[in-house]
């Protein structure tokens, strides 16, 4: 799953609603195609409950049965052109003991009502000399598509449930608003008035996050609720 948890996107009303039109989202991968039109996108990403602050890094603490792991999400000063859309370039370092144990760059874009679409990722896992590249995905190869990661309006979508992304057997988390005014302490301190989402994938049966999205911050925690214990946290935040 991409963690933060992701060219622009614009769709109609009927297509945003969810996985109930079958186009914003939906269980059958023949029927959700969202439409891309790079002229309906904007430069930056500033939906208050995802900005995209270019020099800034979000820094968690994974806390799991096999320990901790670090977590450094640097939204870079680069873009990337994906569909005619241009990307922003989100890097996500995962370290344990200070080794690295993932690298990955994320593409994200906001269209011009507000959502911020995830367009793919990059990804690296280290273990020992292996290195693994599953989940990396770019829309609009191989058949993947772009998904929405967070509303410009979440308090009007509660109970709504979105693709992240799909790429049949790669890529294929999806997003439910459950709340727009949720309360959550961690490291960095006390946050109120939370967009709170359950994230799952069908690719992980059994395995349900609930995530914490603070305005002007971004996701400031994941808590797993199914499947094994596991809690990421945000603890500080740093600028060039």
């Amino acid at each position: 799953m991409q963690r933060i948890v992701k060219g622009f996107i614009l769709v109609s009303a009927v297509c945003v609603i969810g996985l109930m039109s079958g186009c914003g989202g939906s269980d059958n991968s023949d029927v959700y195609n969202p439409s891309i039109d790079p002229a309906n996108f904007v430069a930056g990403v500033d939906n208050p409950f995802f900005p995209l602050v270019p020099g800034r890094t979000l820094h968690y603490l994974i806390t799991n049965a096999d320990g901790t792991e670090n977590v450094a999400v640097t939204t870079t000063h680069d873009t990337k052109v994906i569909l005619g859309v241009t990307c922003v370039v989100v890097h996500d370092v995962v370290t344990v003991d200070g080794a690295l144990a993932e690298d990955t760059w994320d593409w994200y874009a906001q269209d011009k009502d507000g959502n911020v679409w995830y367009f793919g990722e990059d990804t690296k896992k280290y273990d020992g000399t292996t290195v693994n590249t599953e989940g990396t995905w770019e829309a609009g190869v191989g058949g993947a598509k772009p998904g929405m990661v967070m509303q410009s309006d979440p308090a009007n979508h509660i109970g709504t449930t979105f693709r992240q992304e799909f790429m049949a057997g790669v890529a294929e988390d999806k997003t439910e608003v459950l709340s727009v005014n949720e309360a959550i302490t961690t490291p960095y301190g006390s946050l109120t008035q939370c967009v709170m989402t359950k994230d799952y994938s069908d690719i992980e049966p059994g395995v349900v996050e609930h995530k914490y999205f603070a305005s002007g911050i971004g996701q400031v925690a994941t808590i797993v609720v199914e499947g094994p214990a596991e809690r990421e946290e945000l603890v500080s935040i740093t600028t060039e």
